[in-house]
């Protein structure tokens, strides 16, 4: 079996088992939810697929009476926010928007009298903001933080820390890109949302793949099969490599 029939082989297969990994996330959700003795989620809606997926899992798992989303622009495309309010609409998720943006200006301008931000580490800023928002409502509700990223981003370390990679519970860590968009379709995310290139909505015109260096098909490939291009493999490791601390409890003697 060659390498692109193995990993289409392994996605047609979670396809054919999607009701039943359906069934065991969102058990994993009511359980959590339960044990912790909280009363509902929130969930921080991007505008794409990761968040998009969570949600409808959550709202699955709980009903829509205890899942809350929250839109949190801060300079953010308006394609953004259409796809975010689409989501809302086709999943029937209740959906508020908190707008990051003047405090991103402030903390910025104040941290810069230290030392000059570049994009990275502004967009970073964005992150931390937002994850901040999200303890600050779900703590007043009641409602634990779900985080939205998924194995591929996880694996490489693409996420912040502190922010997007800061949460108390994650129903999709273990789905590559690809099975996450298997499971959007089946989720009834709307098309738009799965087609999108994906972005962290850190600044103009930034996507994943892009900031990267390799594609997702490279990435998930590689993941799923252990095998693929020598040199995207290697780029991925060391992104393992380099971001392990994001992955590990704090340390502590």
């Amino acid at each position: 079996m060659n390498q692109m029939d193995q990993f289409q082989t392994m996605l047609e297969e979670y396809q054919e088992n999607i009701e039943a990994d359906i069934e065991k996330r969102t058990d994993f959700i009511r359980s959590y939810i339960e044990e912790a003795h909280a009363l509902g989620i929130i969930v921080g809606i991007s505008g794409g697929i990761d968040s998009a997926v969570t949600a409808a899992l959550a709202v699955k798992a709980l009903g829509k009476e205890k899942v809350l989303g929250i839109w949190m622009p801060a300079y953010s495309s308006n394609v953004h926010a259409e796809d975010a309010y689409s989501l809302a609409n086709a999943i029937d998720l209740t959906l508020e928007t908190v707008d990051v943006g003047p405090a991103y200006d402030q903390i910025t301008t104040e941290i810069e009298k230290v030392v000059n931000l570049n994009d990275l580490t502004k967009g970073n800023t964005k992150a931390r903001l937002r994850m901040t928002t999200l303890y600050a409502i779900g703590g007043q509700k009641g409602y634990l933080v779900a985080d939205t990223c998924n194995y591929s981003e996880i694996y490489v370390g693409y996420m912040t820390k502190g922010g997007d990679g800061l949460a108390d519970l994650n129903p999709v860590a273990s789905l590559t890109k690809h099975q996450i968009r298997i499971l959007a379709k089946h989720l009834g995310i709307p098309q738009q949302i799965i087609e999108k290139a994906p972005s962290a909505d850190l600044w103009e015109g930034q996507t994943d793949e892009q900031e990267m260096g390799f594609t997702y098909e490279q990435l998930d490939r590689y993941l799923l099969t252990k095998e693929g291009d020598e040199k995207a493999i290697e780029k991925i490791e060391r992104l393992h490599r380099l971001s392990e601390h994001k992955r590990r409890l704090i340390p502590g003697i």
